[in-house]
């Protein structure tokens, strides 16, 4: 359980909560292990808690009809996925697989609510997660419908760099997670070939670079410039 109380006391999902909070909360958690390529849920399942990441890497993803997948975002230690079952009951809106082997902490809707109900100050806080979760959403559909491609790649960049980035020398951060151009554009909304263009100007510009096979962000204020609309 200290690993669990470590997680929810640090997490960037609960920054703010207050300790005694938190610790609630974590005896609530329950530990899951889960392979890689695993599902954890489906779009349309029940919504009967959410998980918290200690280790590994998830994905958030939607699928067509015709079986096309769309990458929504990928998650990493410190988040949350599910949320928003514990605040309004309702299915599963998206699918999220293990991408690379994962710990998780669960938390049941149910004795989320009875904890919940005596300490209101834990629902103000995860209505302000959900809040963070829907102005993203937003932004990212105004980039689609408004950015042109160097932008979304530049958002889709910066967002992965907010979950797997590591600070090095000179401002410069490394997305410490080994992502494809496939990964990139499903995310950006585009196809692969044209993101590969832009990756290759920016690597040619020193906009970004590879280090060990991870991407880097060389001029993280360029990148800021391109995603604003």
């Amino acid at each position: 359980m200290a690993k669990i109380d470590d997680f929810l006391k640090n997490s960037f999902s609960l920054q703010g909560l207050d300790s005694e909070l938190a610790l609630g909360l974590s005896k609530l958690a329950r530990p899951i292990k889960m392979a890689a390529n695993a599902t954890l849920f489906e779009n349309g399942d029940p919504g009967n808690g959410c998980y918290a990441v200690l280790e590994g890497s998830l994905k958030v993803s939607i699928l067509s009809v015709d079986g096309d997948e769309q990458l929504l975002a990928v998650l990493g230690p410190g988040d949350l996925v599910g949320e928003l079952a514990l605040l309004d009951g309702r299915p599963r809106s998206a699918t999220v697989s293990v991408l690379k082997e994962a710990q998780l902490a669960f938390i049941e809707k149910s004795a989320f609510e009875r904890f919940a109900d005596e300490n209101p100050a834990v629902y103000r806080h995860m209505l302000s997660i959900v809040g963070k979760r829907l102005r993203h959403a937003n932004d990212v559909l105004a980039a689609r419908s408004f950015l042109p491609l160097p932008g979304r790649v530049a958002q889709t960049l910066l967002q992965l760099a907010e979950t797997f980035g590591k600070p090095l020398d000179d401002g410069r951060v490394l997305i410490h997670y080994k992502l494809s151009q496939a990964d990139i554009a499903n995310m950006a909304g585009a196809a692969r070939e044209n993101v590969s263009r832009v990756l290759n100007d920016w690597k040619r510009s020193g906009t970004i670079s590879r280090i060990s096979g991870y991407y880097c962000l060389e001029q993280v204020d360029f990148l800021e410039q391109a995603s604003t609309l």
